[in-house]
């Protein structure tokens, strides 16, 4: 088949595709609203600040748990990373079973222990349990750990869609909740008696915190450490990562399903003569965020898929101690073909360095796609 042939036959795939799914993309609206994010109660920060004081250790102990198939990058990473650079807590990466974790839609790592590793050298359990988004929202491993761990008194904080398996536990029944908007319909329906809070990043509830989408990790890990260690602190480790300001403040209605949102989708995801391996160079030392930030946020294009690469197979330590599993053993990569995770920037500044990056190779409609994936404001 000719190119010219390929290429039209493709179109037509799309235009056939469009047309069987038309009347429910064209039924979207337009554009997502134009909201303003309203300002949140300081006594709300103040009681969620207060829920989070850890109880049970000086120094307090945090699981961030993941199946080893399939745990969201970002969910997972960014909230270890940023803990381990405030130094605040030891702070443990645990995996259902022994092996690497594959997470989603980029990298593998390896975790520090398992869960009956753990429970072994911590019999009365953490802290604080971090909950990411996983491919399965009813792992049995996961819903039991999760709930011996609620029962020995930690805390649960649910990180975007993360806080669908807090539900699928049964800690949110009854309880003041938000996840990320694309999957808010799901778990309110398998958990009905969750109250939905709109317009907040992160919600807490007892001994129960959830957050909106992927980035929202950001926000609430600065007000974990702030509990923990003070509002200095927390401003320190902001700077660092690039943010002047954080707090629970969400434009919810911003977020939704539309029209550009799906036909943006649905066209890059038809076009797939055009699908691209990006290779990320992994080496020792690096900052641990921006390479999750940068790697996910190129893997959720769906014209794009992040690669990393180093010269041996061998897991890359990086600056905070994440062992990185690179997904090829070469020694380059082609240089077009490459993508940088912005070593010199901090790393929200390295994630809108990487959204302009994709403007620039797919558009602004793509950009958006992966912005409101990341529920990125």
């Amino acid at each position: 088949m000719s190119k010219s042939i390929f290429i039209w036959s493709s179109a037509a795939l799309i235009i056939l595709a469009l047309a069987a799914f038309g009347g429910w993309v064209f039924s979207l609206p337009s554009a997502s609203a134009t909201a303003e994010a309203p300002l949140v109660p300081q006594e709300e920060m103040d009681a969620m600040l207060a829920s989070l004081k850890p109880v049970k250790r000086e120094r307090p102990l945090v699981a961030v748990i993941g199946i080893n198939d399939a745990t969201e990058t970002t969910d997972y990473l960014v909230p270890t990373g940023i803990l381990r650079r405030a130094d605040v807590a030891d702070v443990v990466m645990v995996a259902t079973e022994e092996g690497p974790i594959l997470l989603f839609p980029a990298l593998k790592v390896e975790a520090d222990t398992t869960i009956a590793e753990f429970d072994a050298a911590h019999p009365d359990g953490a802290d604080y349990v971090i909950v990411p988004a996983m491919s399965r929202d009813d792992d049995p491993a996961v819903l039991a750990w999760l709930m011996t761990q609620a029962e020995k008194g930690a805390k649960i904080i649910g990180v975007c869609a993360g806080a669908k398996v807090v539900g699928a536990a049964g800690l949110l029944d009854s309880r003041r909740a938000t996840t990320h908007w694309y999957y808010l319909r799901e778990m309110l329906r398998r958990s009905p008696t969750i109250e939905y809070v709109a317009d907040r990043r992160m919600v807490s509830d007892g001994s129960v915190v959830t957050t909106t989408g992927i980035t929202a990790s950001i926000p609430m890990m600065l007000t974990l450490i702030e509990a923990i260690a003070g509002r200095a602190r927390a401003e320190g480790i902001a700077r660092e990562l690039g943010l002047e300001q954080w707090d629970a403040r969400h434009a919810s209605a911003a977020f939704k399903l539309t029209r550009p949102f799906a036909t943006t989708v649905l066209a890059n995801r038809m076009a797939f003569w055009n699908r691209e391996e990006l290779g990320i160079r992994v080496e020792a030392g690096m900052d641990e965020v921006s390479l999750a930030l940068v790697a996910d946020a190129w893997s959720r294009t769906y014209r794009s898929s992040a690669i990393t690469f180093a010269s041996s197979a061998s897991a890359i330590v990086t600056a905070n101690g994440i062992r990185v599993i690179p997904d090829r053993a070469v020694s380059n990569w082609p240089e077009d073909h490459r993508v940088s995770t912005f070593r010199d920037q901090p790393p929200l500044n390295a994630l809108d360095r990487t959204l302009e990056a994709i403007a620039a190779r797919y558009g602004e409609r793509t950009t958006n796609v992966v912005a409101m994936q990341l529920e990125y404001p």
